[in-house]
């Protein structure tokens, strides 16, 4: 990490004095283009930098390398403080604008999730919009892990906002499954509930060996990621191939087309997630406590190169 810092800031140091010029610089081996106006942010070039460079390593981490070969970043200054919002595109190899608080500060910059986010959307090939709910919801999903494995983030904090937020994604009175019930709940949190149950159910067919995040890895790998568009099937078909299970297309056939309401208090006690005030106690004599320790577990010898 520290090395990779180091080379983002020469290459912020090597930008022309104006703020203006584009920097060009290489992490990961990605070919990185960075649009910033130093001047707008009070907080100067040298944090922003950083930030770029902690969130691209924490996706390739997850990832094995990155998903894309290219990457072209856009920052936005706007009112108040704060990494505020982003979007991404998978044409030209990759390209992702996010809208920053012109008074954003270090700490928030450090723990930020936004870009994370965003750069996670470059490893799955464009679905389309009927199933928007896996490339959000895996987004969603994918952050945490991928933040905590990195050390970025930590396994209470993950939990405690999944025990928290993710229940808004069971499915409401009128449901007809992930692919036809577009509500902001479902698409995120329901998506991330699918991650999150696959991610179970892999680990306990493979003893711990795969999870979602070798699946993830597999399809980010044959796909070439958001510029390429595949039906869900292939999706799942692929990641299904990589870990030798029919988790992911069995659990598609069961959300996709009806309100499955797994029950979520129970899983979180099988994986020893227990709520204690705004946080959890993570308890290692649960039935699936090895389960969850795995998931968190970072793949540092597993790569997709």
């Amino acid at each position: 990490m520290k090395g990779l810092i180091a080379c983002v800031l020469l290459c912020a140091a090597c930008a022309c004095a104006d703020g203006q010029q584009p920097r060009q610089l290489t992490l990961q081996g990605v070919d990185v283009r960075v649009e910033l106006d130093d001047s707008a942010f009070p907080v100067g070039a040298t944090p922003l930098m950083s930030w770029i460079g902690r969130s691209l390593q924490i996706v390739a981490a997850y990832y094995g390398r990155f998903p894309t070969d290219t990457l072209r970043i856009r920052v936005i200054p706007v009112a108040g403080t704060g990494v505020r919002n982003g979007k991404t595109f998978g044409y030209r190899g990759g390209s992702i604008r996010v809208d920053v608080g012109r008074d954003v500060t270090e700490p928030q910059l450090l723990n930020d999730w936004v870009l994370v986010h965003e750069m996670t959307h470059l490893a799955l090939p464009d679905v389309g919009e009927d199933h928007a709910w896996l490339s959000e919801g895996l987004a969603v999903y994918v952050e945490g892990i991928a933040r905590e494995q990195a050390g970025n983030r930590t396994q209470q904090d993950v939990f405690a906002e999944e025990l928290r937020s993710m229940p808004r994604g069971l499915p409401q009175p009128g449901d007809e499954g992930l692919d036809h019930t577009h509500t902001w709940a479902r698409t995120y949190w329901g998506g991330a509930m699918f991650c999150l149950l696959a991610d179970v159910e892999i680990h306990q067919r493979t003893n711990n060996r795969l999870g979602l995040q070798d699946a993830m890895r597999a399809v980010a790998k044959a796909s070439g990621g958001l510029s390429s568009d595949w039906p869900i099937e292939r999706v799942m078909a692929t990641g299904d191939a990589a870990t030798g299970t029919t988790v992911l297309a069995d659990l598609y056939a069961r959300m996709k087309d009806a309100p499955f309401d797994p029950d979520l208090a129970a899983l979180w006690s099988k994986l020893g997630v227990v709520a204690q005030g705004g946080t959890v106690e993570l308890r290692d004599d649960a039935p699936l406590a090895a389960v969850r320790r795995a998931i968190m577990q970072p793949r540092v010898n597993k790569t997709s190169s």
